[in-house]
């Protein structure tokens, strides 16, 4: 049953909770910052100055939880449990990047993650379109932040190997 039939307080409070969930790698982010570590790297010409990274993933996770509240509302839970269940992989990868990049300063380990978080958008991405067209769409943006961000990280790892 979609949850279109529920009360629209109960649709507004679960997109609260979908954009909620979908800022918990933010907190992994928070812990694991660049500090002094990446200050002192050798990073490519294009390497945006870091004072867009905040405003880009802040409105990245906003629109992924938007786009899994659009799946959520159009399907519910059970109608969408493997979508929401690559959601809240690729979540969990996003979240891990943090971790292998800043935390344990390892920018080959972090690529190779980077890749499989790509991998999972890509399946979310395609599962979301199954169930809601402007779901998937909201996706697009951030597809295309992990894609230049897999670059970056490449390039990093590569002048500092």
């Amino acid at each position: 049953m979609a949850d279109l039939e529920q009360p629209a307080t109960r649709r507004y409070a679960a997109l609260a909770g979908w954009v909620l969930v979908s800022f918990l790698p933010s907190l992994v982010g928070a812990f694991f910052t660049p500090g002094a570590w990446y200050a002192e790297l050798d990073k490519p010409s294009w390497n945006p100055p870091s004072w867009v990274f905040g405003p880009v993933w802040t409105a990245l996770y906003a629109t992924m939880g938007v786009s899994a509240w659009l799946v959520w509302r159009e399907r519910g839970l059970s109608g969408a449990r493997g979508a929401l269940t690559l959601f809240d992989v690729q979540l969990a990868l996003n979240a891990a990047w943090s971790w292998l990049f800043f935390g344990l300063q390892r920018p080959g380990l972090a690529f190779a993650e980077i890749v499989a978080l790509w991998l999972a958008i890509v399946a979310t991405l395609a599962a979301f379109a199954r169930h809601s067209r402007p779901a998937a769409w909201l996706l697009s943006p951030y597809l295309a932040w992990v894609t230049f961000a897999a670059a970056l990280n490449f390039a990093i790892w590569r002048l500092n190997a």
